[in-house]
């Protein structure tokens, strides 16, 4: 009977824990913190966005970061297989805006302790609150791991112990260790998914404040990199919501290269610069015995007016009969041009998930198995994958879990 041994109880792991099982092989879970599936438990804000109903082509496209890699495993296990596996073992789903597929009980919790109950059928050893601090290989193949002063041999190792994001459920960056130190490449690890802090210190006056429907455009050294169109909420550090997370691991590459980032956001972005200034027009004539202050109220958020009119250089409480064609032409720009410097993103402790791992072009993309060390496997975000928001992320994870687990019992 092979011993086959998964280090991390993620997504990644408990997929390939399950796929393992299957040819009565004995697999053991190694699981660091005090329960398995602690990040997948508050995914999707609690509610657990386990993939997206996209095909193949477009969830590679909604991976940035070496999707066309996941070809084979997608093809094998694809946001269809997911959907069926789940409805399988009894959790049932549902599909709602931009095809993210949810649990119809909106709990994350209940895929969670679903994939336990599927783990602990097919005979899986959890063993929880069990650091793995190495593992050992003899002649380029895996004879086991090192727990403790413990050694406990293994036919077949899957490192699937997650990235650097979100330290407090178990993602703290020990297989990048791991992987370096049987041979591997580890590149650039950086925060993907992360909300961004700006120089502009207002910001702190727009705590709070979600804009929908405004395009942002990414600029470096002022050449245009990426836009982006939907929601972007205010915080007290700067800016976070679904664009801005979207636009995040670019922003992060380009600031760790030195470049001057900067946000350009459009206000308006359905209005032509010439219905944009016929609607301002509109709106002065209309409230032209009021100040400059208070005539935008119908064009703009309360909070957002006293901060646009000092960039575009109007007193507030200008009347707005006063407002000159040159003011007039300032404020428009300024509404289509709302400039933001990104100084740095938050800490990778913040983020969703991490950009970089252990490099693709040392791992098979058929079976996940490392073209160096023979019968060690990887999956997850210990790999060098990140994908945009929308389950995107998960749907890789299941996909490499389920390779990995599969190839780790049939080789």
């Amino acid at each position: 009977m092979k011993k086959i041994i998964i280090i991390g109880g993620g997504p990644a792991g408990m997929m390939a824990a399950i796929q393992a099982a299957k040819n009565d092989s004995n697999v053991i879970l190694l699981e660091k913190t005090n329960r398995v599936g602690k990040k997948l438990s508050i995914t999707g804000k609690g509610r657990c966005n386990i993939t997206n109903a996209a095909d193949i082509q477009e969830i590679i496209k909604n991976i940035p970061d070496n999707g066309r890699f996941l070809n084979s495993v997608l093809r094998a296990f694809d946001s269809n297989d997911v959907i069926n596996f789940f409805e399988s073992i009894g959790v049932k789903t549902k599909i709602e805006r931009g095809n993210r597929v949810f649990p119809q009980s909106d709990k994350a919790v209940e895929v969670v302790d679903t994939l336990i109950n599927q783990m602990t059928k097919l005979g899986v050893e959890i063993r929880t609150n069990t650091r793995v601090t190495d593992i050992i290989s003899s002649s380029n193949k895996i004879i086991g791991v090192e727990i403790g002063k413990n050694i406990e041999s293994a036919d077949a190792v899957i490192l699937a112990v997650g990235g650097s994001s979100y330290p407090a459920t178990g993602s703290t960056g020990d297989g990048f260790e791991m992987a370096k130190k049987l041979g591997h490449t580890v590149t650039k690890i950086l925060p993907a998914l992360v909300p961004l802090e700006t120089e502009e210190t207002f910001v702190k006056d727009l705590q709070g404040l979600s804009l929908r429907n405004v395009k942002v455009t990414l600029f470096a050294d002022n050449k245009k990199i990426a836009e982006e169109f939907g929601e972007m909420l205010f915080t007290h550090f700067g800016v976070s919501g679904p664009i801005i997370l979207t636009l995040s691991r670019q922003a992060a590459m380009l600031l760790d290269e030195g470049k001057f980032v900067e946000l350009s956001i459009n206000l308006k972005p359905a209005l032509t610069p010439e219905q944009l200034s016929a609607r301002v027009i509109r709106d002065f004539e209309k409230f032209q015995r009021k100040s400059a202050r208070n005539a935008l109220v119908e064009l703009l958020p309360h909070a957002l007016i006293p901060i646009i009119l000092d960039l575009a250089y109007i007193d507030e409480e200008k009347h707005i009969d006063s407002v000159t064609q040159a003011e007039r032409k300032r404020l428009i720009e300024t509404l289509r041009d709302f400039r933001l410097t990104i100084k740095k993103t938050r800490p990778i402790s913040e983020a969703i998930v991490t950009s970089g791992g252990v490099s693709v072009k040392e791992i098979n993309p058929k079976t996940m198995e490392s073209k160096l060390i023979k019968n060690l496997f990887f999956a997850g975000e210990v790999v060098d994958i990140a994908g945009f928001t929308g389950g995107f992320n998960l749907q890789a994870a299941f996909s490499m879990g389920y390779a990995a687990g599969k190839f780790s019992r049939n080789y």
